[in-house]
């Protein structure tokens, strides 16, 4: 049995350290992620060419499901790069992460997310998706699905071209017994999109992950207030408070889960890797609480380096 089978967008991080001059310039909102089409990404990319910079794979589901491969979990990513150089080191440097790759190829470019992290360590993405929209339910892999014990949907699929794959796979896991999770990714997305985000959660979700600004846009409700308005519509509410740790509502019991403390570098790959720690416990049956703790320790180490991802193992042991 795969713990967790994530679907999402194949993207490219490109990642770039930059001042607050920077995000004002190129004309983003701060702390928000914005598609681009391609000919606005060439000329970010032609802004930046001075700025030292890094490429890694990503995408929020794919950085879950790399995370889970952390853990010691058995993981698989679904999701379409471009065929071409970039769409071969995607899938390469996946593999070699020990996440199983089902990935599907268009002849688009290879979709990347440019990560611009300012000095108060906050991420602003500019994210062109390239072949990462062309997902469509043909490249959804049913066997995958059902031989897993969680699905894991990154909220950025439930909206335009992908959405038929995301509900296509939902569909496939809900009537295959499979727990289905969903992270709704981002403030914007949801008001874009609130009553059917509510309509998805409500029909599909067991498991939801927000933090405070998307608890927010999907209730209008301040943390706490959030977490058990979501808690109606779904088996697993979660809301992640960012240093202030997080909550977890299941079975009419709230667990509120303390952060552990370390020096912020980036939080870029935090949210996804906190629900690898999660999904991981909730996968090997373990007790909420201690998935939380896994979770919060999790995501602790990756804010204390500039990368979203880890290159190493995790010592459990160490929690």
């Amino acid at each position: 049995m795969n713990d967790v089978v994530g679907i999402g967008s194949a993207l490219l991080d490109l990642t770039y350290e930059v001042d607050y001059s920077v995000i004002e310039k190129l004309k983003l909102k701060k702390g928000t992620m914005q598609l681009v089409d391609e000919h606005s990404s060439r000329k970010i990319l032609e802004f930046l060419k001075e700025n030292k910079g890094s490429i890694t794979p990503g995408g929020s589901a794919a950085n879950t499901m790399a995370g889970i491969a952390n853990l010691g979990g058995k993981s698989v990513f679904m999701g379409k790069v471009g065929n071409d150089a970039q769409g071969d080191l995607y899938i390469a440097e996946t593999e070699k992460e020990g996440v199983a790759c089902s990935i599907s190829r268009h002849e688009s470019l290879t979709g990347h997310a440019i990560t611009l992290i300012t000095p108060d360590s906050e991420r602003t993405f500019a994210t062109h998706l390239g072949a990462a929209i062309h997902l469509k339910p043909e490249d959804i892999s049913v066997d995958q699905i059902q031989k897993s014990r969680i699905l894991h949907i990154e909220g950025y699929l439930l909206e335009g071209d992908m959405k038929d794959a995301a509900l296509f796979a939902m569909n496939v896991a809900k009537e295959s017994g499979v727990k289905i999770s969903v992270d709704l990714a981002d403030p914007l997305l949801i008001k874009r999109n609130l009553g059917e985000f509510k309509r998805i959660v409500r029909h599909f979700a067991d498991i939801v992950f927000v933090n405070e600004e998307e608890a927010r846009a999907f209730t209008a409700q301040d943390a706490v207030d959030a977490l058990h308005v979501i808690y109606l519509i779904t088996e697993i509410a979660v809301v992640k408070l960012g240093e202030e740790g997080s909550l977890i509502k299941a079975n009419d019991t709230v667990h509120r889960i303390k952060p552990y403390r370390t020096r912020v570098a980036n939080t870029n790959g935090a949210g996804d890797m906190y629900a690898a720690g999660l999904l991981f416990g909730i996968a090997r049956k373990m007790p909420l609480e201690e998935a939380g703790k896994i979770a919060s320790y999790a995501s602790s180490l990756v804010v204390s380096q500039h990368s979203a991802r880890l290159k190493d193992k995790i010592d459990l042991s160490k929690i």
